[in-house]
């Protein structure tokens, strides 16, 4: 795989059993917790479900470490990226690379989860029978240079599990087996969904405000269920803005989410979209300079 063509690498490699048992046993554990609900148990699970994929992936995993959106210190880097782990989506590398290459070459040969490749595909049937998140050295050293070179990203990669695994036991200690299904089993198993979703649905169907060369889509119901994901066509015209939700009936918690951290102090150089009256067009700024320009369709 050292020397192949992106193109190359993104195929299908037949049934990964590891990750099909896996994902077996979430999906049955998702649906056993459903009879373990209680009102202190879906309160504890809402919480996790937010850090782990709100402040996790797409605050830490997706704008702050793949786009570089926005930029924190260090420590608040690690502890974002640490919530990632929560999700069980791979380390922070492996994540990030598949995204990159996934903008590299969106909708054409050699995007890992186009729909073009199919609709099961492009959900999941990539991550149980294809390449998946399984990248050679060389291959991450080029997309993603910056967390390779981190020791703690790299160590970070290498344990991806062991938080999950911790805060499993923590779960069965505090708040017993239903907390420890619905806080694993069904937050994972849904959150998992929730994130291939937007790989899949959202290049399947919604609206397009900007005319990109791509199939993406800003989708409503895929927002809510991603904290704001959703509006993919946004993200795809300007794939460093911090802010995905560019209007204000289009909620994106994510972005809610980082302007805390700006205004705790902890977020800086926020990149972001704003719509330019004079020129009746979106522009990507930071610090009040104007980057990029899109026309509406």
């Amino acid at each position: 795989m050292r020397h192949e063509p992106i193109v190359s690498i993104q195929r299908k490699t037949g049934i990964r059993w590891p990750t099909c048992i896996t994902m077996v046993v979430f999906h049955i554990g998702a649906v056993a917790a459903l009879f373990m609900l209680s009102w202190p148990v879906v309160i504890g699970t809402l919480l996790l479900w937010w850090l782990a994929g709100g402040l996790g992936i797409g605050v830490g995993y997706h704008r702050l470490l793949t786009h570089r959106g926005f930029k924190t210190p260090k420590v608040v880097e690690y502890f974002l990226t640490l919530c990632g782990l929560l999700a069980l989506e791979a380390g922070p590398i492996a994540w990030v690379v598949t995204h990159r290459i996934h903008h590299a070459h969106t909708d054409v040969p050699g995007d890992p989860h186009t729909p073009r490749d199919g609709s099961w595909w492009a959900h999941m049937g990539w991550v149980l029978t294809g390449t998946a998140q399984r990248y050679d050295k060389s291959v991450c050293n080029r997309y993603a240079p910056d967390l390779t070179s981190d020791p703690v990203h790299c160590w970070l990669e290498k344990l991806y599990y062991v938080p999950l695994i911790l805060l499993g036991f923590l779960l069965l200690a505090v708040g017993g087996w239903p907390m420890l299904f619905c806080g694993i089993f069904l937050r994972v198993t849904f959150g998992l969904h929730a994130t291939w979703l937007v790989n899949s649905a959202t290049h399947l169907w919604g609206r397009k405000r900007f005319k990109t060369l791509d199939d993406s889509r800003n989708s409503w119901w895929v927002a809510l269920l991603s904290f704001g994901e959703g509006w993919h066509n946004n993200h795809h015209a300007y794939p460093t803005s911090a802010r995905h939700g560019l209007r204000w009936y289009e909620v994106d918690l994510n972005w809610l989410g980082i302007r805390a951290l700006q205004l705790l102090g902890l977020a800086r150089g926020i990149k972001r979209v704003r719509f330019n009256r004079a020129t009746s067009a979106w522009q990507l700024v930071r610090s009040g300079r104007p980057r990029r320009v899109y026309h509406t369709v």
